[in-house]
């Protein structure tokens, strides 16, 4: 009887031993993917990716305050993924770094805001006036561009940098008249009552193109089925989150920690995609121009190479 009991508990303890072995190789085997993006609304994306990753791949995301940060760590490998702005992405390839745009991530979530009595009414007010602008953003290259149709230069107002998040507060206290910010600043300034929108920046040639998901050259060599594998949680999330305002707005508020009525304000402004089409590279050339224009970049990306639709082309077919 004793040794039955002893067989027993020994093939428990194997079987046991040998449950615990396969789960530990199991959590092993989950692959484990970073991906890197902005503290803004329209940088959100990422964060309904849980909701449509197979089985055995973990999603971790990081965020990031600047858009260099972001592009740096895809460079570096501290991130698998990066969304950030196109500006950021584009700097990057001029300079021959490996970084490689493999999809859309979204439009618009720019904004032009002054002071809800500064007599702020046009691109033309801003002469003179103190104007928050984040050096390095798709934001600069777009106001430049805009300040130039206007018969404009930088030298025409007072640049002030100021990041992103802190473009909002800057406008609340006086410290400037007007900023080009990114959303939910402009959303923020709106249910606030201290802002009011001098115009959405999209009548450039650069149109309403914002942020990119990139990755680095190295990856698409070694991993292709990786890079296929997130574009099509992308892509989920993406539609998903555009097609559901009410989880948009509670994500956002959460990830972000504002308030409801500033993320709703900001939200219509906003717009999560994930298509490389015509247009898009279209864009993306002018914009790249811009950058070499104004003297932001020494030469251009080469965008055989810098942009790569391929990965979007083929599940966009799928």
């Amino acid at each position: 009887m004793h040794n039955t009991t002893r067989r027993h508990f020994i093939r428990l303890a194997v079987t046991a031993t040998a449950l615990a072995a396969t789960s530990l190789t199991a959590l092993a085997e989950d692959r484990v993917i970073k991906v890197g993006t902005l503290k803004l609304i329209h940088g959100i994306t990422p964060y309904f990716y849980e909701k449509f990753v197979p089985a055995g791949v973990k999603v971790v995301v990081v965020p990031f305050e600047s858009p260099t940060d972001g592009k740096n760590a895809v460079v570096t490998g501290s991130v698998d993924f990066g969304i950030f702005g196109l500006a950021a992405a584009t700097l990057g390839g001029a300079n021959g770094e490996p970084v490689v745009v493999v999809g859309a991530a979204c439009n618009r979530g720019m904004a032009v805001v002054a002071g809800k009595d500064s007599g702020i009414a046009s691109i033309k007010d801003l002469k003179g006036k103190k104007v928050a602008i984040w050096p390095g953003s798709t934001q600069e290259v777009v106001i430049l561009d805009r300040l130039a149709a206007e018969g404009m230069t930088i030298k025409d107002i007072q640049s002030v940098r100021v990041s992103f998040s802190d473009m909002a507060p800057a406008l609340a206290r006086g410290d400037i008249d007007a900023y080009v910010g990114a959303e939910p600043a402009a959303g923020i300034s709106l249910a606030s009552g201290v802002g009011k929108i001098v115009e959405y920046p999209y009548s450039t040639p650069t149109g309403s193109l914002n942020m990119v998901l990139s990755t680095r050259r190295e990856l698409i060599e070694k991993d292709p089925e990786l890079i296929r594998t997130l574009l099509k949680v992308h892509r989920k999330a993406s539609e998903y989150a555009m097609s559901n305002r009410e989880a948009f707005v509670e994500m956002a508020m959460q990830k972000l920690g504002q308030q409801k009525a500033s993320i709703e304000q900001a939200a219509p402004n906003v717009e999560l995609t994930w298509k490389i089409d015509d247009l898009f590279l279209k864009q993306a050339q002018y914009y790249g121009t811009q950058m070499l224009d104004k003297k932001q970049i020494r030469q251009l990306p080469d965008y055989k190479t810098f942009i790569d639709p391929s990965f979007i082309k083929a599940i966009s077919a799928s």
